[in-house]
């Protein structure tokens, strides 16, 4: 008798953790299901979620690929993702199958041996939504569930493909149409159901993350993150209670707290645990004028995956007011702690603290810096950061870190074997003032920062003396660095840990490196004819075991990491490149030169002094997310400013205004700007780029 119910009792335990088996119909699809979700730390071999598995650690328990061998790497195979842009998808892969996707949410379904094309899906998003990015138009990868391939995409659809074809199944509008919304992270497959948030809070958006019903693309259930207006009821009680942390007229600019990255899934306490974004806008002085935390922005929140509701919450910044979003990975770990082993969550947010949070409870049980901070001095026995002086309201403050975050989108990796978090950061900070004429306008970047620093301030405004890039070997126990290694710059990719104790990355001046896990040390690097890109994977097909990465590089408002991917003669160029023991396939050539010193450029345009200031603010205003502070771009398929050609020059008033590049994905800014606004703003580029030649 009891060898009968023992089946029946597993079933019924993967029942309760919402790990039940339910197998794809459609033939040629991997089936991947609960079950298996569940059970991915047992398949090494595929890479089956974003993380890896639901604890999202990004490490593989593979090992024949070692610090014994690893110098023996060679290229196996390379893919052109046919993109100039930034590149950041971590890939998956399930039955000898890659899936990973390019920018302007294109997917692409690979040979995992080989590289073999066996599809490709273009959503078609209108090139003109490029307006509402705050930061390019990359996508960080799919989900796999049911025989199907899910993607959200920029224009905030969902759409569901056959597996096996790419052929759309369903989609579904994800997001109110008419506000400026946008998708760029990887969706989730939990419970039966596809999890998405969304960007947008810098235009001035309400953050939510919705599920999906994987089958059919029905609406299961959306929860908000920050209270709309109060005349219209609350939809759950956590919305008015974070509605008392609130005052004013919040719900006009959107309140922000999007959902736009980090997700992790625990099926034994059968939690969803979602990060949420920045304020709109940044000050908190505009947003909430009489104070208050303004929950739930900058937080982490664990949710009811079968109906989204609410069940504890932890927030990390506090009435957020420098861009301090609490969207960065979230890894999910047992940790012996003071002598009793703990479920924790683990995050390094741009804030630029590493947290250790008890994912059952929320309890708060330790943080402490990673980067340079100044905007907090450490915490009170609750675990609410203890605030300095962070009052930008009439003067520029020089905060670190910097909005760009110590920590960005960029995946960190735990390996159980170490012990550590393998965490790629950013050592800058930035001047920040708040604008004294913002208002709000949909459409619209909407931080109320005042721009103008930059010309008050010149070249080191924005990054407070330049950055430097570090991958830090991040003790959680201890809360303090094993080791560093200083990439002089920043814009690097994600990491992998892996049982053959190595930890990989993608450089943005152009590597692919493994680091011994344990020391730092460096043992092998290969070229990648392009920077950056997302978190790299590693799977076998037969017996070998592949290393990969979807790399490109992209535009970065760092300004020191966009010219030292110029001066190593990185532009961009996608590509997912997989490695293996002993290969020997040739790295393609680049597409383009390097760029090479600035010209001084030949095209005039006349302009005073206060018109090319003019155009400094309006350009960081309007171009700058795309472009690059102070035209420093970074090398990618959006141009460097600089280095315009005269005929660009004298088409320039038809591409800003005519919508000339459309087609690339330069919108027309004919309903934001006038011909003398478009001129100042070319008069300064030009003298950004005359200032440059004589540098060089």
């Amino acid at each position: 008798m009891q060898s009968r119910l023992a089946p029946l009792f597993l079933a019924f335990l993967l029942l309760a953790a919402g790990c039940s088996r339910q197998q794809a119909d459609r033939a040629g699809a991997p089936a991947v299901d609960d079950a298996r979700l569940c059970a991915a730390a047992s398949e090494p071999q595929s890479w089956l979620t974003h993380g890896g598995t639901y604890a999202e650690a990004h490490y593989s328990a593979l090992e024949r690929i070692d610090t014994d061998n690893v110098a023996q790497l060679g290229l196996a195979w390379s893919f052109d993702l046919e993109t100039e842009r930034g590149v950041q998808a971590t890939p998956l892969v399930a039955d000898g199958v890659l899936y990973v996707t390019a920018p302007w949410s294109v997917v692409y379904a690979l040979d995992a041996a080989t590289g073999a094309l066996r599809w490709h899906f273009d959503p078609e998003v209108p090139r003109s939504h490029a307006r509402l990015l705050c930061c390019g138009v990359s996508n960080r990868g799919v989900a796999l569930y049911d025989g199907k391939v899910y993607v959200g995409t920029l224009d905030g659809r969902l759409v569901a493909l056959d597996a096996a074809t790419g052929q759309p199944v369903w989609e579904t509008l994800t997001v109110d149409p008419g506000w400026p919304y946008s998708i760029t992270g990887a969706p989730r497959a939990v419970e039966g159901k596809i999890i998405i948030g969304n960007a947008g809070a810098d235009f001035g958006v309400r953050g939510y993350v919705s599920a999906y019903d994987a089958r059919t693309g029905e609406l299961v259930w959306r929860t908000y993150t920050v209270p709309g207006n109060p005349a219209d009821g609350f939809e759950t009680p956590a919305m008015e209670r974070a509605a008392r942390t609130w005052t004013g007229e919040w719900w006009r600019t959107g309140g922000g707290g999007t959902v736009w990255d980090a997700m992790a899934y625990d099926p034994e306490l059968r939690l969803l645990y979602v990060g949420t974004g920045n304020g709109s806008p940044y000050p908190r002085w505009l947003r909430s004028p009489d104070g208050g935390d303004n929950l739930y922005l900058a937080s982490i929140l664990a949710l009811r995956p079968d109906t989204g509701e609410q069940v504890w919450h932890y927030q990390t910044t506090p009435a957020e007011t420098w861009d301090y979003t609490a969207t960065q990975s979230i890894i999910l770990a047992d940790l012996e702690l003071d002598g009793r082993v703990r479920r924790v969550l683990m995050q390094a947010p741009k804030n630029g603290f590493f947290y250790l949070i008890d994912r059952e409870t929320g309890e708060f049980l330790s943080a402490a810096p990673f980067v340079e901070v100044n905007w907090a001095s450490g915490f009170d026995a609750s675990g609410r950061p203890i605030e300095t002086d962070v009052d930008y309201r009439h003067e520029a403050k020089l905060v670190k870190p910097s909005p760009l975050g110590g920590h960005s989108w960029e995946p960190m990796s735990y390996s159980p074997r170490t012990g550590l978090v393998y965490l790629p950061a950013l050592e800058m900070g930035s001047l920040v003032k708040m604008d004294p004429e913002w208002r709000y306008e949909r459409e619209r970047y909407n931080s109320a920062l005042d721009v103008s620093v930059f010309t008050r301030f010149g070249a080191d405004a924005g990054a407070g003396g330049g950055d430097e890039g570090q991958l830090i070997a991040w003790d959680p126990r201890r809360q303090r660095a094993a080791w560093r290694v200083s990439h002089v710059t920043g814009g690097s990719g994600g990491t992998l840990a892996t049982a053959g104790d190595l930890v990989f990355q993608a450089s943005a001046d152009g590597r692919f490196v493994a680091y011994r896990a344990t020391d730092g040390h460096r043992l092998w690097e290969s070229p990648l004819g392009t920077g950056s890109g997302g978190g790299p994977v590693s799977y076998l097909v037969g017996d070998e075991q592949y290393v990969a990465v979807a790399a490109g590089w992209g535009s970065s408002f760092a300004m020191s990491a966009s010219e030292a991917a110029r001066r190593a003669g990185v532009r961009g160029g996608g590509r997912v490149l997989a490695y293996r023991l002993g290969g020997t396939a040739p790295l393609p050539a680049p597409k383009h030169p390097p760029l090479g010193p600035v010209p001084a450029p030949s095209f005039r345009v006349e302009a005073s002094e206060e018109q090319r200031l003019q155009g400094t603010t309006l350009f960081h205003l309007h171009c700058s997310t795309c472009h690059g502070a102070l035209a420093v771009g970074g090398g990618s398929g959006i141009p460097d400013l600089r280095y315009a050609s005269e005929a660009t020059h004298a088409a320039f008033a038809d591409i800003v205004l005519g919508g000339l590049r459309i087609a690339a994905g330069m919108p027309s800014f004919a309903d934001r700007l006038d011909a003398e606004q478009t001129r100042w703003i070319q008069a300064w580029i030009l003298q950004r780029a005359a200032d440059s030649a004589a540098r060089e």
